[in-house]
């Protein structure tokens, strides 16, 4: 074997770039060999905990298929999730750590409540966000990096309360007069907003408007208040433990409105409908994703095969009909944008999604300048013909009949509201 010496400048200049290229080389390879990291605060504990949980699956099973596919870019992805412990106090600082500690590649937000605390740190950043499940919030922000998974639309205070408004309306005789209620937070408030603004539009007269502290377990007096204005329509904007509350509360009063339900955060998840069963009929309230045969989207009961057999070994949400197919889908399209643009360049992705429709397992997403998606797909739906505290019945159509909007409805409202519950008995 012959050794070739170099000598002289000449020498030490190509000895010099051969290592400088190798060091290049070896960075290159190691940037291309670590993960793919995205962020999130999520709820894990607090009264949205079983929200929270289940939508982490909904991301595991995401990031397990990708990673048995080989990735994104030939790099594995790593979820890196914070419990926010259903508290908005900690968003600020989980966001701050993982862009400036953890130094995520991609960010994903929660709640209403939890995202509008999380954007500020996110807009001085300049990150694109995807946000999960949060109403209306770029109203306030309008930036151009949001972007939002949930199907509110444009007008999100609209899409979100139209369908109970529309049908009411369709009543004979028509409704005069409503009365709003709802939780003193963010998404309650929103929702609120939104009703007024479909009361004014037709003409009703609200009497009674009222919010309550988020700690409120006693619901007798909120409702005897209410009750006693005798409105046509009852439109409540709540939370989990609120929702369970306040539908038992009425049924222990007799409320009799001739339609009773609203924005009511729970009545979507499997454990609330186990639990409240038979008390549910006859409530209209909204949805984003249920089995009813006007429903079909490809790929989404493969998804959900997959989730409801997880969710059945680490005790989670049953069905996964509200959050975790949602999840799943807002990392379809991080994925996708990932892939389309060769990296993980914040513009580049903002970009792409702006001008590209995705193909999801809830449909067809294209979002329009505000981050929300371009054409709303809120279901307004009535519980109808629930016998006993069987999950499994949830998995059948016709326990929640969608009521609007008229592309997807599989049946019409029932009222009033003391008919559709005895309906179900008969």
């Amino acid at each position: 074997m012959r050794i070739f010496r170099l000598t002289g400048l000449r020498g030490v200049a190509l000895a010099l770039s051969t290592m400088i290229a190798a060091l290049y080389l070896s960075s290159d390879t190691a940037r291309a060999a670590d993960p793919i990291k995205i962020g999130f605060g999520i709820q894990l504990t607090g009264p949205l905990a079983g929200n929270g949980k289940a939508a982490l699956l909904g991301a595991q099973i995401w990031a397990d298929e990708v990673n048995k596919a080989g990735g994104l870019l030939g790099r594995s992805v790593e979820l890196v999730p914070y419990d926010d412990q259903s508290n908005p106090g900690l968003v600020p600082g989980i966001y701050s750590k993982l862009l400036d500690v953890d130094k995520v590649d991609l960010l994903l937000s929660n709640n209403t409540n939890q995202t509008a605390p999380a954007m500020p740190t996110i807009i001085q950043h300049k990150r694109l966000i995807m946000g999960m499940f949060a109403l209306a919030i770029n109203e306030q922000f309008k930036y151009p990096g949001y972007f939002q998974i949930q199907p509110y639309g444009p007008n999100g205070k609209d899409s979100l309360t139209r369908g109970f408004f529309e049908n009411a309306m369709a009543m004979d005789p028509k409704p005069t007069t409503v009365a709003l209620v709802g939780a003193d937070a963010e998404f309650s408030k929103n929702a609120l907003e939104g009703a007024r603004m479909q009361a004014k539009r037709l003409g009703l007269t609200v009497v009674y408007d009222k919010v309550y502290p988020p700690t409120t377990v006693n619901f007798t007096p909120v409702l005897k208040a209410l009750q006693a204005t005798s409105p046509d329509l009852v439109f409540v904007a709540s939370y989990p433990s609120d929702t369970v509350g306040i539908i038992r509360t009425a049924h222990e009063i007799n409320l009799e409105p001739k339609v009773f339900g609203g924005a009511m955060v729970g009545t979507q998840y499997a454990a609330i409908k186990q639990q409240l069963g038979e008390a549910l009929n006859g409530i209209v309230s909204f949805e984003q994703y249920i089995p009813e045969p006007t429903v079909k989207f490809p790929g989404i009961e493969d998804m959900l095969k997959k989730y409801q057999a997880k969710a059945a070994e680490v005790g989670v949400d049953a069905l996964g009909y509200y959050v975790p197919a949602f999840v799943y889908s807002a990392l379809q399209v991080l994925g996708e944008a990932v892939t389309k643009t060769g990296g993980v360049d914040q513009q580049k992705l903002i970009n792409y999604i702006h001008a590209n429709t995705f193909q999801t397992v809830v449909g067809d997403i294209t979002f329009g300048p505000d981050g929300e998606w371009v054409e709303p797909r809120m279901f307004a739906v009535q519980f109808r013909n629930i016998k006993g505290n069987d999950i499994q019945q949830f998995t059948q159509a016709g326990k929640e009949v969608i009521i609007f909007p008229p592309k997807y409805k599989s049946g019409g409202l029932v009222y009033p509201f003391i008919k559709a519950q005895k309906a179900a008995q008969n």
